[in-house]
């Protein structure tokens, strides 16, 4: 970026702006995509087919499917839920009237697709090794499931799909993680037709046939639903895992997805922002491209960046699955209709439709945390990511020390407690465990049962060891870097952020109807001063951003000593921090007496009396608008006369400089030509008696002293002098007496004049800050003021040519008074000294020496004296109506001599030294 430091910021903020309006249309089409797919309706579907196989009981023992544990509860389960849950062939009246065929949906509402499937895998009978003990007893043995131990041969009846092994790739099937290890797609099968009666055959000839024997591992159900008024698919599959140990152990998964997209008026408002998504992402991608290729490696160095790529490769795997769900959705429709009786395989579409949704999640996501890429442009919002970013190290530093105890302990938690206690029945259970522990999910009691001894012990240790003192180390670490942070953020210079632009073109906007806010316009401006980004601010950046601002030199000027403390025509990191500071008080201190209620006492002053004298609704309004006209109208013209003021201003000062080079120049002429010539003297002027008289004629009159002065070219202060000797003035033309060598008549300097009003605002500063002032200060200070806008505007002369400003202790008197300001005495800290301790101690130091029985050569006394350097004055100057003025610490800058010697003076220690 190129340019001065203010067209940088902005076009900074602007870029910004501009990125996040874009970004934030992509978020929304994101949003309405993401939320386009999902419905509350989904969930009471999953909920409503899921109980009906799962809770329904059975009739002989009241049980259900998530009690089941034996092998006979599957036949339960088969016996009375499956037939009656999956075809709904009778209505529920008492007299079971038959359904039709179009309306035997599962629930009334939701059409079974095809007909279910039930698979199932076995392991080999050599599949594991029998101790050599126990071999002449025990001939059969049956390993856990793995892919490797799979039964593949035929058995029972030997013929037919529910006694032959048949590949993953035939069935078209895929794997499945369930409980006890996840089982391959492959297997045996038994499609249970598309009526009751089918069904319950196929059920009741496996069963006669041992179809489930000590070879069985899994039992797998599969079915789907389609529900037309919601279009809506509910891929279900329910899992009898059989283990080694004996017993059944049930899981179950019941998927509802939106497999067919585009049907009504809504899909297509979706299908659109799919489109525009897509152009989106194809834009994101070549901005990123031609980032990587500009920056090269330092591109991944951030974070954002990373996040940026995470995002659009998501969003491509989506897009992608999109249409490939599209293409198969189409086949298998066409392949069900076709063959209504077969078993449809929805399983890996609604697999895969899954992890869209679950992709989609994460895109919107990892969307919505990029919006700190932009918000992080204040520097208030930054605190979060310089924290994390700050302490990640020592964080990541310590994480290993606490991964280390916390492994120790989910270890020893699974070898001590596996055996009993399900939360610690494998190490994974074990240390997720913990991390439930932590967050105050634990079951003490469990633990006690499981070992009175040790179940305590290990509870207690781990709550003191993790929980109080490892996990605290990390919040630790978190608040001090946040503390550090805070500070710094705090310390740095205030800059030109997205806020200040909004309010600076709300500014403007207010500007053209007459309400501008020139605080906000000065802030700005400070803002954008640091043209050379030195973190200071010179005065003459800061005079020409406020000249843009149609502020006066004088206003900037007395502004700038306002602050300037240290007097070096500079305003550091402090100093401006401190305007700013000011500034924003001001701003808050006039809205709040702008928005101030009024009181319920002025508010119910007005009486029947006063209201009968008001004027009308309708003349007040015409008369308001006449105001806000005028008011517009008047601003408008103020505004020109300024800028007509500022050219004159600007021609005056160019023609002032021209004359005094030609001055110069024919000055120089003069001395070559006629030799050095002496300087006149400057004769001082005397004012009439008659001037005097229409003086007070036209102050009696009630003419203001600044309009006066002006005519008769004469200053304020002589304008009042001579109101101030009305009566003798009058007197003497009364007798015909001459008074014009009583008053003078030379005009006051104007540049000592605006040098007064800088000293006493200064001084009013220094008292509020409890900084005491001493005459020498103030005139130091007087000279200061006066030097630096003699500087600024050279064209201004005394009014006494040849006598320059000194700040006198006689005008410090003068000024003093016309400012009504007198000096007082200030107090600081209380004084440390006991009065009273020190009156007794003569007596009880004699008691001590004789009860001692000291000598003068034993006793010492030791006293010390300081040297100050810039010593504060004790007293301090404030205005007539001002009592008093906060005290404040005394000077530190000082060095302090120790002395010490006996009393009877035969011996002095060496004197020591203090700084």
């Amino acid at each position: 970026m190129a340019g001065n430091a203010e067209t940088d910021r902005e076009w900074y903020v602007k870029t910004t702006i501009k990125e996040l309006v874009i970004y934030l249309v992509f978020l929304t089409i994101l949003c309405i995509l993401t939320f386009g797919m999902m419905s509350p309706n989904m969930y009471y579907l999953t909920k409503v087919i899921s109980e009906l196989f799962l809770e329904s009981p059975y009739e002989d023992t009241r049980n259900n499917v998530k009690g089941s544990t034996q092998i006979i509860d599957y036949w339960r389960f088969e016996q009375y839920v499956l037939h009656d849950c999956l075809f709904w062939e009778k209505w529920y009246d008492n007299d079971g009237t038959p359904t039709l065929q179009e309306d035997r949906n599962v629930l009334y509402e939701n059409r079974l697709l095809g007909s279910p499937r039930m698979r199932m895998l076995r392991v080999r009978n050599d599949s594991c090794v029998v101790h050599d003990d126990f071999k002449s007893s025990i001939s059969e043995c049956y390993d856990v499931y793995s892919p490797q131990v799979e039964d593949k041969r035929p058995f029972g009846v030997m013929n037919g799909t529910a006694w032959t092994y048949f590949s993953e790739r035939e069935l078209g099937g895929s794997s499945h993680w369930g409980l006890l290890a996840t089982y391959s797609g492959a297997g045996s099968y038994a499609d249970l037709g598309t009526s009751q009666a089918e069904s319950k055959a196929v059920m009741a000839y496996l069963k006669e046939n041992l179809w489930i024997s000590r070879a069985t591992r899994a039992v797998f159900l599969d079915f789907t639903v389609y529900n037309a008024n919601l279009n809506l698919f509910c891929i279900a599959k329910i899992v009898f895992e059989f283990p080694a140990t004996g017993g059944m152990i049930p899981s179950w998964s019941f998927r509802t997805v939106k497999l067919l997209r585009y049907v009504t008026t809504s899909d297509y408002f979706i299908f659109i922002c799919e489109i525009i998504f897509t152009v989106f992402v194809v834009y994101y991608l070549i901005e990123e491209i031609l980032e990587i290729k500009r920056n090269k490696c330092k591109y991944f160095k951030d974070f954002f960046n990373i996040q940026d790529i995470l995002v659009l490769v998501v969003s491509i795997m989506c897009i992608g699955f999109s249409v490939y769900r599209n293409m198969v959705m189409e086949g298998l429709l066409e392949d069900l209709l076709s063959r209504p009786d077969n078993y449809p395989n929805f399983e890996f579409l609604g697999y895969w439709q899954t992890q869209f949704n679950n992709l989609v999640a994460l895109t919107v996501f990892l969307a919505w945390i990029k919006i700190f890429k932009y918000i992080s442009f204040n520097k208030t919002m930054t605190q979060l990511s310089s924290t994390l970013s700050r302490c990640s190290k020592d964080v990541a530093g310590f994480g290993i020390m606490f991964f280390i105890v916390f492994f120790a302990f989910a270890q020893l938690g699974y070898l001590l407690f596996g055996t009993v206690v399900r939360d610690f029945s494998t190490f994974a259970k074990a240390v997720f465990t913990l991390l439930r522990l932590i967050l105050g999910d634990f079951n003490f009691y469990e633990l006690e049962a499981a070992n009175r001894i040790l179940g305590p012990i290990y509870f207690l240790s781990y709550v003191f060891f993790v929980f109080f003192v490892l996990m605290n180390m990390f919040l630790a670490i978190i608040n001090d870097t946040y503390a550090e942070v805070k500070a710094e953020i705090a310390s740095q210079k205030n800059e030109f952020e997205i806020a200040d632009y909004f309010k600076k073109g709300f500014n403007n906007m207010m500007g053209k109807l007459g309400k501008r806010n020139q605080l906000l316009d000065l802030q700005n401006a400070l803002k954008l001063a640091d043209s050379n980004g030195d973190n200071k601010l010179t005065f003459e950046e800061v005079r020409q951003k406020l000249r843009q601002q149609n502020f006066t030199d004088m206003e900037i000027e007395m502004l700038f000593a306002k602050y300037d403390i240290n007097n070096d025509r500079e305003l550091d990191a402090d100093e401006t921090k401190m305007m700013l500071a000011d500034l924003d008080n001001q701003r808050l201190e006039i809205e709040r007496q702008v928005h101030k209620p009024e009181s319920n006492e002025s508010s119910n002053t007005v009486t029947s009396v006063t209201m009968a004298s008001l004027v009308s609704q309708q003349d007040f309004n015409g008369l308001s608008e006449r105001v806000d006209k005028m008011e517009n109208s008047i601003g408008n013209i103020v505004s020109k006369i300024d800028a007509v003021l500022n050219k004159m201003a600007a021609m005056d000062r160019a023609k002032t400089k021209r004359r005094e080079n030609m001055n110069k120049i024919l000055n120089t002429i003069s001395e070559v030509l006629f030799g050095p010539m002496e300087k006149k003297k400057h004769k001082r002027q005397s004012i009439s008696l008659e001037t005097k008289i229409a003086i007070l004629d036209r102050l009696g009159k009630g003419e203001g002293s600044t309009a006066i002065g002006k005519h008769f070219n004469l200053g304020e202060s002589t304008v009042r002098a001579i109101k101030k000797n009305e009566a003798t003035i009058r007197k003497s033309v009364i007798l015909g007496t001459k008074l014009s060598t009583k008053f003078a008549s030379y005009t006051r300097d104007v540049l000592l004049e605006r040098t007064e009003r800088a000293i006493a605002i200064w001084i009013e500063e220094q008292v509020q800050r409890r900084i005491p002032l001493s005459g020498y200060l103030i005139q130091e200070k007087a000279l200061q003021f006066y030097k630096s806008m003699k500087q600024s505007e050279p064209s201004t002369s005394p009014s006494q040519p040849g006598k320059e400003f000194s700040a006198s202790k006689g005008w410090l008197t003068g000024s003093l008074k016309r400012n009504a300001l007198y000096i007082i005495k200030v107090t600081g800290e209380s004084a440390t000294a006991d009065e009273g301790a020190a009156k007794i101690f003569p007596e009880e130091l004699a008691k001590i020496i004789e009860d001692g029985d000291y000598s003068a050569e034993q006793v010492f006394n030791a006293d010390e004296t300081r040297l100050y350097w810039k010593k504060l004055p004790n007293r301090t100057y404030i205005t007539k109506d001002e009592k008093t003025a906060s005290g404040h610490k005394a000077s530190k800058d000082r060095v302090t001599l120790l002395l010490c010697s006996n009393a009877s003076g035969d011996r002095m220690l060496k004197p020591l030294l203090i700084n």
